[in-house]
């Protein structure tokens, strides 16, 4: 994660806080992710976005070189043949920063 000394309380902030293009990648993935589950509310749990719905969902976070996804291990687990381009581990999916997010 980008190292700061800010304490998050919103996503608004957790984004405005990254470089430009960053906060455009983070921005379109925050769009896709309440698409996807209008019902879900914003917080920011462990200083990252998250999405929670009867408990967290997902959550995502900005650092050096990537963006990385955490939906949950079962998730990674289903879509792993899907994922075979990305760096993936147990409950996570990073995106390089040098390529566009699959939204």
């Amino acid at each position: 994660m980008i190292k700061t000394k800010l304490e998050f309380t919103r996503i608004d902030e957790y984004i405005a806080a990254q470089s430009p293009n960053v906060r455009h990648t983070l921005k379109k993935l925050r769009q896709k992710i309440k698409k996807a589950i209008p019902e879900t509310e914003e917080v920011i749990s462990y200083q990252m976005p998250a999405f929670k719905f009867h408990g967290i969902l997902v959550y995502f976070a900005a650092f050096k070189n990537h963006i990385s996804f955490f939906p949950t291990s079962s998730v990674v687990h289903a879509f792993k043949y899907r994922l075979t381009s990305f760096e993936i581990s147990k409950g996570t999916i990073k995106f390089l920063l040098n390529k566009p997010i699959p939204l």
